[in-house]
């Protein structure tokens, strides 16, 4: 298929047609237009025709093409020479090497002793690829990825209750469309702007928004009620309102009987969480408990929405569990305009999970588990299902083990000295590695550290499929021809696995790559069977599942005609044997690191506007960092009180882990039990430096989100 663009004529000169694609950041995956420009870079336009955003992009995804141009990005191998430093290589020099290291500390050590850390950044082609050659050359099971410290907990939970995990069951046109929604530790008015629009209008349709959160962020600022619950309580909350849900006689009993299991263990744990008890724990009134229930059910329809407040903690998957309760107890699930959603973060973070760099998972959301589904993926790889690896460590776990259990690491897309928790270790477990390479489009944080640094294309410069956070697979276009000396991920593992010996199996074209992928996922919960490149531009995106004509069950018209594919989830049933919705009893339980005398403030993190997670590329945009040019710690005046400190000074936030420092900004916006740090940053005003890697075990997801500290003043 055609992935760059025509050229046209115009005004006597020649002049390059547009090329519709999508935004490289967040889940949103913003449609736009890109025109190529002077200089090897390209201009952003406006594309209209595309649903999701209908033209509106955030200043991120307007200046995404600065970090095309040179001095932005790498352009030629990087190698460590014999005093240290980083040099210039040739491609060969640069992937012999990483094969005769890779070779040799499976040799000395075995397979497990290779780790590979992928990222939810990467497409779908990339992320299927990955997976692969982790379980098929290396013979590892060392593979996680970057977007198990994003959405595990909700992808956990979802799958519990509903059989099926799939960021929103719903597009996101049916928000304006419902009476309510719980938005729960989200804030898109800075972390996917254009989406802000979907609950402004639900607003201006009469509905109501509720926000979860313990700031007062820009997204709280427009709810109608705004809850500021204590950091690490909201499963307490949760349970609250199923309290009075019941109480008050709000239970939908006939959906419960005839779409639901496990309502009564269910049910008897939220009781055992009465208002009062609640208030003590999360700091919520009871009156604000009662208005949040009452504007939950009095509409028909209703939604709850979670995002990472909740889900980032070492409970997490029990607190999305307590939320999902609340759904199914009002019949608030599997019906027009209701339902549980998680909004993902990451720009592939859900197709990223789907198809293979996740520790325990195979293409099309398959278990590694799975006898059947080993069968069938070895089989579309050509490899017997016994020579696959099981299960391997997640994320945090996997990074703990560097230098130990794990001697050689292959990073693609991540940038875990600056994202992940304890990230002081973790930099001290990298740095301990006998072999690491990364692949990226700058010099990260993480590569800085690495043996081998290989430079790959980025989104304008390559074609691949993404799917976002509404399940919806998508066609980013190659607008532009790579620099010289750049390659793309495909490329490189292609070059690696020859190296390795297995000549066949890993193309360099992503199409080809999707061809497969589809054959991989056919019959599992993520099918993609059903969908190509060409119905992919045409269709402005397909829905997943979508498996091919005339398999599966799905709403296929006639014989022959392709599926529609699936906009939205669990209408007629869910996801599981019986067809029912699973209720969980869950109950609250404290923090894994409460504050005491010597930390006795808690910290929580999250994103700001204008950077985009570890800020490896954002950072390097001079309009965002004029925007947000760097860390700060955000609290309340009475503790500003406490502390003498006045804005813009210098505060240290120290936990049991380490110490950062940033310039203090001072607001009645957050508790005054908490403070806030951005973790977009490296060296002193590293956030990660104190958070805590607890991990919820079930989705193995560590604590980012509450973390006992104490705060300082520092002389200036």
């Amino acid at each position: 298929m055609q992935s760059t663009g025509t050229m046209q004529r115009t005004g006597g000169r020649t002049a390059a047609a547009p090329v519709p694609t999508h935004c490289p950041y967040c889940a949103l995956q913003c449609g736009m237009n890109l025109t190529p420009a002077d200089g090897g870079t390209v201009e952003v336009s406006e594309r209209t025709d595309f649903p999701v955003n209908r033209g509106a992009l955030c200043g991120k995804g307007r200046t995404a093409p600065a970090v095309l141009a040179s001095g932005a990005r790498l352009t030629s191998p990087l190698v460590r020479s014999d005093d240290g430093a980083l040099v210039p290589a040739g491609w060969d020099e640069a992937l012999d090497r990483i094969a005769r290291n890779l070779v040799r500390t499976r040799a000395e050590y075995g397979a497990d002793a290779l780790g590979v850390f992928g990222g939810g950044g990467l497409t779908n082609e990339k992320a299927y690829a990955l997976g692969k050659f982790a379980r098929v050359v290396l013979g590892t099971s060392q593979i996680d990825y970057n977007g198990r410290f994003c959405m595990s907990s909700a992808a956990a939970a979802g799958t519990r209750a509903f059989g099926l995990d799939r960021g929103l069951p719903f597009p996101l046109e049916d928000i304006p469309k419902t009476g309510c929604v719980i938005l729960v530790g989200s804030n898109p008015a800075e972390t996917m702007p254009p989406a802000l629009r979907y609950f402004n209008e639900l607003r201006e349709n009469g509905g109501t928004l509720i926000v979860v959160d313990p700031r007062r962020t820009r997204t709280a600022e427009q709810a109608d009620l705004h809850l500021a619950p204590r950091p690490g309580t909201d499963l307490a909350l949760a349970l609250g309102l199923l309290h009075l849900v019941v109480a008050e006689g709000r239970v939908d009993e006939a959906y419960v009987e005839e779409r639901t299991a496990g309502w009564e263990e269910a049910r008897a744990a939220a009781m055992a969480h009465w208002p009062e008890y609640v208030e003590r724990i999360t700091g919520v009134p009871v009156p604000e408990l009662r208005e949040a229930v009452r504007l939950f059910c009095a509409p028909d329809a209703a939604m709850v929405l979670t995002a990472r407040g909740p889900e980032q903690q070492a409970k997490g998957t029990d607190t999305v569990g307590a939320w999902i309760n609340l759904c199914l107890a009002t019949g608030r699930a599997g019906r027009p305009r209701s339902g549980y959603g998680c909004l993902t973060g990451q720009g592939n973070g859900q197709g990223g999970r789907e198809h293979g760099q996740k520790a325990d998972q195979l293409p099309g959301y398959r278990k590694l588990t799975d006898p059947a589904a080993r069968r069938h993926v070895a089989g579309v790889w050509g490899v017997d299902p016994d020579s696959l690896p099981g299960p391997g460590r997640s994320a945090y776990e996997l990074l703990d083990a560097l230098g130990t259990d794990v001697r050689s690491l292959l990073v693609m897309g991540s940038n875990p000295v600056v994202s992940a928790p304890r990230a002081a270790h973790v930099e001290g477990r990298l740095r301990s590695l006998d072999f690491l390479a990364v692949c990226d489009v700058v010099l990260s944080e993480t590569a800085e550290l690495a043996d081998v640094v290989l430079p790959v294309t980025q989104w304008a410069e390559e074609t691949g499929t993404t799917t976002s956070l509404e399940g919806r697979v998508l066609l980013r276009r190659r607008a532009i021809t790579p620099p010289d000396g750049v390659r793309g991920d495909l490329e490189v593992l292609h070059g690696l696995a020859g190296r390795l010996g297995v000549e066949k199996g890993f193309p360099t074209e992503p199409e080809e790559v999707f061809e497969e992928l589809r054959r991989a996922s056919a019959g599992g919960p993520a099918d993609y069977s059903g969908i190509d490149y060409g119905r992919l531009a045409e269709e402005n995106g397909v829905f997943w599942p979508c498996p091919a004509a005339g398999a599966g069950d799905g709403p296929v018209p006639h014989p022959g005609t392709r599926h529609p594919g699936t906009p939205r989830l669990f209408l007629d049933r869910f996801a599981t044997a019986d067809g029912r919705a699973r209720f969980v009893p869950v109950a609250h339980r404290p923090s894994a690191e409460e504050p005491d005398a010597e930390y006795p403030v808690l910290l929580t993190t999250g994103r700001v506007v204008a950077q985009y997670q570890s800020g490896a590329q954002t950072r390097r945009v001079a309009e965002l960092n004029a925007a947000a040019p760097g860390p700060f710690v955000e609290l309340h005046p009475r503790l500003a009180a406490r502390l003498g400190a006045a804005e813009g000074d210098p505060l240290a936030v120290v936990s049991r882990r380490g110490r950062a420092v940033a310039p203090a900004r001072i607001t009645t916006g957050i508790r005054p039990d908490t403070v806030f740090m951005p973790f977009h940053w490296p060296g002193e005003g590293r956030a990660n430096t104190l958070t805590n890697p607890a991990l919820d075990p079930t989705s193995r997801m560590p604590e980012f989100k509450v973390c006992a500290v104490r705060v300082e003043t520092v002389p200036r």
